[in-house]
């Protein structure tokens, strides 16, 4: 007997298809195994595909799968699951609540907007070995690692120029397993310009990454003495990310478009 699944995929913090980040979003209305879900999410090849059930409390819970493992917070695939449930499957709705590992993520609906609540987190001055700086063409003047995620590294940059251009060996970084590599440094027409590596998830390059930004902002809006931080990840993609640090509750509003690309359903066997 066949079983059937439903399954969006979404382009997230964009108005416009192949922009931004693709995510996958199926609907359930109970947990399936997670075998199939990471089965589900390597067939998918995007960065994450999300997998939400509805709770008792009139909330959903929301789970994160890259195409080799599980994670525990991602921006993009929780804005492609609000905007699946705030524009397709109930329109009629502005406010939707995700339980996760991260906690509860809010996610409201203002017109073509979507404005997701996150938590705030900070890291800490770190180091990396020759081996692995090698594999930027440009060295950091400052690396920090923490954040949302205790496997990530973020190099900081003096100029946004280097950001876009920066040659990246993913060989290396593999190596690296399990670790994710962010490039950060201020903007002129943006606050802050960032691009993101993770390519032990079976990810190269992330185009836009949402839960990044749950670090990035508190510390640019520390560095450049503002709480509103309007925020670009300059992968080939790009995408626009609207931010705002809320030191009094140590979270962070992260405002982004999205649009649908297709819809259709999973065959189970």
């Amino acid at each position: 007997m066949t079983t059937t699944l439903p399954i969006y995929q979404v382009d997230a913090f964009t108005n416009d298809v192949f922009q931004g980040n693709p995510a996958a979003v199926c609907p359930l209305d109970a947990w399936i195994p997670d075998a199939i879900m990471q089965a589900i999410a390597l067939e998918n090849n995007l960065s994450e595909t999300a997998f939400v059930v509805p709770s008792d409390e009139g909330k959903y819970h929301i789970r994160w799968f890259t195409p080799r493992r599980e994670v525990p917070l991602c921006g993009h695939a929780t804005l492609a699951s609000g905007y699946v449930l705030l524009h397709v499957l109930n329109p009629q709705s502005e406010k939707v609540v995700f339980q996760s590992k991260s906690g509860d993520l809010t996610v409201t609906k203002d017109d073509a907007w979507l404005t997701m609540d996150f938590p705030a987190y900070t890291f800490q001055p770190s180091t990396l070995d020759d081996t692995i700086l090698s594999a930027f063409d440009h060295s950091p003047t400052a690396i920090y690692k923490g954040g949302d995620y205790e496997t990530r590294y973020y190099l900081i940059y003096d100029s946004e120029d280097v950001i876009p251009n920066m040659q990246v060996n993913m060989s290396i970084l593999e190596t690296a397993a399990p670790y994710g590599f962010a490039i950060t440094a201020p903007g002129s027409d943006y606050d802050c310009v960032s691009r993101y590596f993770t390519p032990s998830s079976g990810i190269g390059e992330d185009p836009v990454t949402g839960s990044l930004h749950s670090s990035l902002v508190p510390y640019w809006a520390k560095q450049l003495g503002k709480n509103d931080i309007l925020a670009y990840q300059a992968s080939a993609r790009g995408g626009e990310l609207r931010c705002i640090y809320h030191l009094d509750r140590e979270r962070v509003t992260i405002q982004g478009q999205a649009v649908l690309y297709l819809q259709g359903t999973i065959q189970l066997p």
